[in-house]
Protein backbone atom coordinates (compact mmCIF):
# COMPACT_ATOMS: atom_id res chain seq x y z
CA UNK A 1 0.00 0.00 0.00
CA UNK A 2 2.82 2.37 0.89
CA UNK A 3 4.47 1.82 -2.52
CA UNK A 4 1.20 2.67 -4.27
CA UNK A 5 0.89 5.95 -2.36
CA UNK A 6 4.46 6.87 -3.18
CA UNK A 7 3.95 6.16 -6.88
CA UNK A 8 0.77 8.25 -6.88
CA UNK A 9 2.53 11.14 -5.18
CA UNK A 10 5.37 10.95 -7.69
CA UNK A 11 2.90 10.93 -10.57
CA UNK A 12 1.10 13.97 -9.17
CA UNK A 13 4.39 15.78 -8.68
CA UNK A 14 5.41 15.06 -12.28
CA UNK A 15 2.14 16.61 -13.49
CA UNK A 16 2.92 19.97 -11.87
CA UNK A 17 3.96 22.45 -14.53
CA UNK A 18 6.90 24.59 -13.50
CA UNK A 19 7.05 28.07 -15.00
CA UNK A 20 10.15 30.05 -15.93
CA UNK A 21 10.51 33.77 -15.33
CA UNK A 22 10.07 34.25 -19.08
CA UNK A 23 6.77 32.31 -18.98
CA UNK A 24 5.67 34.37 -15.99
CA UNK A 25 6.44 37.65 -17.76
CA UNK A 26 4.52 36.49 -20.84
CA UNK A 27 1.46 35.78 -18.68
CA UNK A 28 1.69 39.28 -17.24
CA UNK A 29 2.11 40.85 -20.69
CA UNK A 30 -0.86 38.85 -22.02
CA UNK A 31 -3.07 39.92 -19.12
CA UNK A 32 -3.42 36.40 -17.73
CA UNK A 33 -2.00 37.83 -14.52
CA UNK A 34 -2.46 41.45 -13.51
CA UNK A 35 -1.77 43.73 -10.57
CA UNK A 36 -4.90 42.51 -8.78
CA UNK A 37 -3.45 38.99 -8.64
CA UNK A 38 -1.34 38.92 -5.49
CA UNK A 39 1.06 36.20 -6.59
CA UNK A 40 4.78 35.60 -6.90
CA UNK A 41 6.89 33.03 -8.74
CA UNK A 42 8.76 30.70 -6.37
CA UNK A 43 10.85 27.84 -7.75
CA UNK A 44 8.71 27.64 -10.87
CA UNK A 45 5.38 27.72 -9.04
CA UNK A 46 2.95 30.65 -9.04
CA UNK A 47 2.10 31.12 -5.37
CA UNK A 48 -0.58 33.29 -3.77
CA UNK A 49 0.74 35.92 -1.37
CA UNK A 50 -0.77 36.26 2.09
CA UNK A 51 -3.13 39.15 2.80
CA UNK A 52 -1.76 41.90 5.03
CA UNK A 53 -3.13 42.87 8.40
CA UNK A 54 -2.65 46.49 9.53
CA UNK A 55 0.18 45.53 11.92
CA UNK A 56 2.08 43.88 9.05
CA UNK A 57 1.54 46.82 6.70
CA UNK A 58 2.58 49.34 9.36
CA UNK A 59 5.78 47.42 10.12
CA UNK A 60 6.67 47.34 6.41
CA UNK A 61 6.09 51.09 6.21
CA UNK A 62 8.11 51.87 9.36
CA UNK A 63 11.00 49.64 8.29
CA UNK A 64 11.19 51.09 4.79
CA UNK A 65 11.00 54.64 6.12
CA UNK A 66 13.85 53.99 8.58
CA UNK A 67 16.04 52.34 5.95
CA UNK A 68 15.43 55.21 3.54
CA UNK A 69 16.44 57.66 6.26
CA UNK A 70 19.62 55.71 7.02
CA UNK A 71 20.58 54.73 3.47
CA UNK A 72 18.72 57.15 1.20
CA UNK A 73 21.82 58.41 -0.59
CA UNK A 74 23.49 54.99 -0.76
CA UNK A 75 20.81 52.49 -1.82
CA UNK A 76 17.33 52.18 -3.29
CA UNK A 77 14.58 50.99 -0.92
CA UNK A 78 11.87 49.06 -2.76
CA UNK A 79 8.62 48.00 -1.08
CA UNK A 80 6.84 44.80 -2.15
CA UNK A 81 8.25 44.86 -5.66
CA UNK A 82 9.72 41.93 -7.64
CA UNK A 83 13.31 40.77 -7.74
CA UNK A 84 14.46 38.25 -10.32
CA UNK A 85 16.38 35.26 -8.99
CA UNK A 86 17.67 32.91 -11.65
CA UNK A 87 15.28 31.44 -14.19
CA UNK A 88 12.51 30.21 -11.91
CA UNK A 89 11.86 32.66 -9.07
CA UNK A 90 10.54 36.19 -8.95
CA UNK A 91 9.52 36.84 -5.35
CA UNK A 92 8.18 40.14 -4.07
CA UNK A 93 9.89 40.64 -0.70
CA UNK A 94 8.35 43.16 1.65
CA UNK A 95 11.51 45.28 1.44
CA UNK A 96 14.49 45.11 -0.89
CA UNK A 97 17.60 47.23 -0.39
CA UNK A 98 19.26 47.40 -3.80
CA UNK A 99 21.82 49.32 -5.81
CA UNK A 100 20.77 52.46 -7.65
CA UNK A 101 20.19 51.78 -11.33
CA UNK A 102 20.45 54.37 -14.11
CA UNK A 103 16.97 53.69 -15.44
CA UNK A 104 15.27 53.11 -12.06
CA UNK A 105 14.78 49.44 -13.01
CA UNK A 106 12.44 50.46 -15.83
CA UNK A 107 13.58 47.62 -18.11
CA UNK A 108 14.27 44.83 -15.63
CA UNK A 109 13.80 43.92 -11.99
CA UNK A 110 16.75 43.91 -9.59
CA UNK A 111 18.85 40.74 -9.77
CA UNK A 112 21.19 39.11 -7.26
CA UNK A 113 24.12 41.35 -8.16
CA UNK A 114 21.95 44.39 -7.34
CA UNK A 115 20.68 43.18 -3.95
CA UNK A 116 22.19 44.24 -0.62
CA UNK A 117 19.40 42.95 1.63
CA UNK A 118 15.94 41.37 1.40
CA UNK A 119 13.46 41.61 4.27
CA UNK A 120 10.25 39.65 4.81
CA UNK A 121 7.81 40.79 7.49
CA UNK A 122 6.21 37.67 8.95
CA UNK A 123 2.89 37.66 10.73
CA UNK A 124 1.65 34.10 10.24
CA UNK A 125 4.13 33.21 7.46
CA UNK A 126 7.20 32.68 9.64
CA UNK A 127 7.58 28.99 8.71
CA UNK A 128 7.41 29.72 4.97
CA UNK A 129 9.82 32.64 5.31
CA UNK A 130 12.34 30.64 7.37
CA UNK A 131 12.24 27.58 5.15
CA UNK A 132 11.16 28.22 1.57
CA UNK A 133 12.20 31.86 1.22
CA UNK A 134 15.52 31.30 3.03
CA UNK A 135 16.23 28.33 0.75
CA UNK A 136 15.43 30.33 -2.40
CA UNK A 137 17.44 33.36 -1.32
CA UNK A 138 20.36 31.23 -0.15
CA UNK A 139 20.36 29.13 -3.34
CA UNK A 140 20.59 32.27 -5.45
CA UNK A 141 23.36 33.80 -3.31
CA UNK A 142 21.40 36.76 -1.93
CA UNK A 143 23.98 38.45 0.28
CA UNK A 144 21.74 38.93 3.33
CA UNK A 145 18.16 38.14 4.33
CA UNK A 146 16.19 39.29 7.37
CA UNK A 147 12.81 38.18 8.72
CA UNK A 148 10.86 40.39 11.11
CA UNK A 149 8.84 38.02 13.28
CA UNK A 150 5.90 40.17 14.38
CA UNK A 151 4.56 37.61 16.85
CA UNK A 152 7.77 37.31 18.88
CA UNK A 153 9.24 40.71 17.96
CA UNK A 154 12.45 39.05 16.86
CA UNK A 155 14.63 39.45 13.80
CA UNK A 156 16.14 36.45 12.01
CA UNK A 157 19.31 37.39 10.15
CA UNK A 158 20.68 35.07 7.46
CA UNK A 159 24.18 35.64 6.09
CA UNK A 160 26.94 33.90 4.14
CA UNK A 161 24.99 32.05 1.45
CA UNK A 162 26.61 28.73 0.61
CA UNK A 163 25.48 25.44 -0.97
CA UNK A 164 21.84 26.42 -1.29
CA UNK A 165 21.40 27.80 2.22
CA UNK A 166 22.97 30.22 4.69
CA UNK A 167 25.90 29.32 6.92
CA UNK A 168 24.99 31.94 9.51
CA UNK A 169 21.59 32.45 11.14
CA UNK A 170 21.19 34.90 14.02
CA UNK A 171 18.06 35.51 16.07
CA UNK A 172 17.98 38.91 17.75
CA UNK A 173 15.39 40.42 20.07
CA UNK A 174 13.91 43.75 19.05
CA UNK A 175 15.89 45.62 21.72
CA UNK A 176 19.14 44.78 19.90
CA UNK A 177 21.01 46.76 17.28
CA UNK A 178 22.21 45.25 14.01
CA UNK A 179 24.18 46.26 10.94
CA UNK A 180 23.97 45.14 7.33
CA UNK A 181 26.94 43.42 5.77
CA UNK A 182 26.84 45.86 2.87
CA UNK A 183 26.81 48.91 5.18
CA UNK A 184 28.56 47.91 8.43
CA UNK A 185 28.86 51.54 9.50
CA UNK A 186 25.07 51.96 9.75
CA UNK A 187 23.55 50.88 13.08
CA UNK A 188 19.89 49.82 12.92
CA UNK A 189 17.83 49.82 16.13
CA UNK A 190 15.65 46.78 15.49
CA UNK A 191 12.79 47.99 17.66
CA UNK A 192 12.23 50.82 15.18
CA UNK A 193 11.37 48.25 12.49
CA UNK A 194 8.25 47.07 14.31
CA UNK A 195 4.90 48.81 14.59
CA UNK A 196 3.63 49.42 18.12
CA UNK A 197 1.89 46.29 19.38
CA UNK A 198 -1.64 46.49 20.70
CA UNK A 199 -2.02 45.98 24.44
Amino acid sequence: MQATITETEQEQESQIHLWSCADYHQMIEAGVLDEDDRVELLEGKIVCMSPQRPFHAASVQLSSRLLFKLLGARAEIRIQLPVTLGNDSEPEPDIAVVRFENHEYSFRHPEVSDIYLLIEVADWTISKDRKQKARIYGKHQVLEYWILDLQKRQVYIFRQPEDGSYREELILNSDATATMQAFPDVAIALDALFAIAQN
